[in-house]
């Protein structure tokens, strides 16, 4: 049995049932919540490693949901939805949530997710461990040890996937990182729906650490091929 608990928030009983199926087919530990507040109890209860959120609940927003969430844990949250506008990706990820899964979305997608996330928080747990370098590019310095980013000596609050998305462009600073690659490092795939992600997730980074996110000062966009950090 696999030791991780993963929260799952979904009041459509089907998708509930589907997702229920597939972890257990995969030995994932898992709790369920249908409505917000229940999330939010379960969450401080249980503190699982990875939560599965849907957006339309029927007693809050998915969004406020993760706001509470994030006033607390750095818990990785997923969300699960239809609502598939870069609008409403970016708001949830504003709010907090580390990536955003579009309903109707395949079991293997979502078995892909998983594995990804459960990588990100091994390596994070690794690099707090054995690696002591500091990477400063500019204003901008990356600290390995802490999993953290400041900006102007400032802390940069980004979600896991954008922490993990600035060090793969720090770690290849000056170098063009194609879309496919990007995303096979990120997301261990490179389905359109990845691709799609990566440029909400770009824009959600841009506007943390560029003044001015139409004269970009670190990324660089290289149009139809993918994305370069900039030596400052």
């Amino acid at each position: 049995m696999n030791k991780s608990l993963i929260l799952v928030v979904e009041d459509d009983q089907a998708v509930r049932n589907l997702i229920k199926t597939t972890l257990e087919m995969h030995e994932y530990k898992y709790q369920t919540a249908v409505n917000g507040e229940t999330a939010i109890i379960e969450a401080i209860s249980h503190n699982p490693e990875v939560i599965l959120l849907d957006l339309g609940l029927p007693d809050m927003d998915g969004t406020e949901v993760i706001k509470k969430i994030r006033s607390w844990s750095n818990v990785p949250i997923i969300v699960i939805s239809a609502r598939s506008e870069d609008g409403d990706k970016i708001e949830a990820l504003d709010a907090g949530a580390d990536d955003y899964l579009t309903k109707p979305f395949s079991v293997d997608e979502l078995l892909a997710r998983l594995r990804v996330t459960f990588r990100r928080l091994n390596y994070i747990q690794s690099i707090s461990e054995g690696e002591t370098s500091v990477f400063v590019n500019g204003d901008l310095k990356i600290d390995y040890v802490a999993g953290c980013a400041y900006l102007d000596e400032n802390e940069l609050h980004l979600t896991p996937i954008e922490y993990k998305m600035l060090c793969l462009l720090a770690k290849n600073v000056g170098k063009v990182l194609t879309h496919t690659y990007i995303t096979k490092e990120i997301w261990g795939s490179s389905w359109d729906n990845d691709v799609a992600s990566l440029r909400v997730f770009m824009a959600t980074l841009r506007k943390k650490i560029e003044k001015d996110t139409q004269m970009p000062q670190y990324i660089q966009t290289h149009v139809g091929i993918g994305y370069r950090m900039l030596k400052v």
